[in-house]
């Protein structure tokens, strides 16, 4: 893969524990919707064993002029360092990497599913099928346990708006513990949720990404409905 270097631009809070990590687009960086690129502190202040990258989904779309990621801000040197780096801090990049990208020659229906921080490559592929009117139906089911752990879940319940071909559904898992008000789904993302909302599930093809636990619940749940396995993409995110 090839290698970039570049800077920190900004970095914002979108959601609670998750936030969002802008950098500067090299020149001639190109990916595709849905990929993901590897991110390398440069003489970082600390370390620890499972050394300075990471690999992380892109958040934004091939319009833009960033390249963003966002992730779950867990207590690891790696993400101290990223937490604390400042405005003009220099990282490297590799990539872009990875299949999980929408196929052009292919028409059927396209049903996202995520959970948690697993929206990541959902936020990339939606915006840039707004972006580009694309002629094909897309449904996004989004899973969490609150709408405060959601991120970028106002942007992609207003998609819609932009994309008249584009449909979401929310759900959350524990809105007892939520402060916030709530009028979509509840409940585990599950094969009901999915015929309440699609005609005919075998006549789509999948995407889900997530925990490996959930990434895993969502293929068995496909496959326990008819659904063939070449209709089925996955992306896995480990916690680290």
């Amino acid at each position: 893969m090839p290698k970039y270097e570049t800077t920190l631009t900004a970095r914002e809070t979108v959601a609670e524990g998750t936030m969002a990590f802008h950098f500067a687009k090299p020149a001639g960086f190109k990916f595709e919707a849905g990929q993901s690129m590897n991110v390398s502190l440069i003489d970082p202040p600390e370390t620890d064993g499972k050394g300075n990258s990471r690999s992380f989904s892109l958040v934004s779309a091939l319009y833009e002029t960033e390249l963003v990621i966002a992730t779950r801000m867990r207590d690891t040197a790696f993400k101290r360092v990223l937490k604390s780096m400042p405005a003009g801090g220099r990282v490297s990049l590799r990539g872009p990497a990875g299949k999980f990208t929408l196929d052009g020659a292919d028409a059927r229906p396209a049903v996202f599913l995520a959970g948690g921080v697993g929206i990541t490559p959902f936020v990339s592929m939606s915006r840039q099928a707004a972006h580009d009117r694309l002629a094909r139906d897309i449904w996004l089911f989004y899973s969490n346990r609150r709408p405060e752990d959601a991120a970028f879940l106002d942007e992609l319940a207003a998609l819609p708006r932009r994309n008249p071909r584009y449909r979401f559904v929310g759900t959350m898992v524990e809105m007892a513990k939520s402060s916030r008000p709530w009028t979509g789904e509840t409940g585990f993302l599950d094969r009901a949720m999915l015929e309440r909302h699609l005609k005919d599930l075998s006549a789509s093809v999948y995407y889900t990404a997530g925990p490996p636990g959930l990434v895993e619940a969502m293929q068995k749940m496909l496959a326990d409905a008819g659904v063939d396995d070449e209709a089925i993409r996955t992306d896995e995110f480990f916690g680290y």
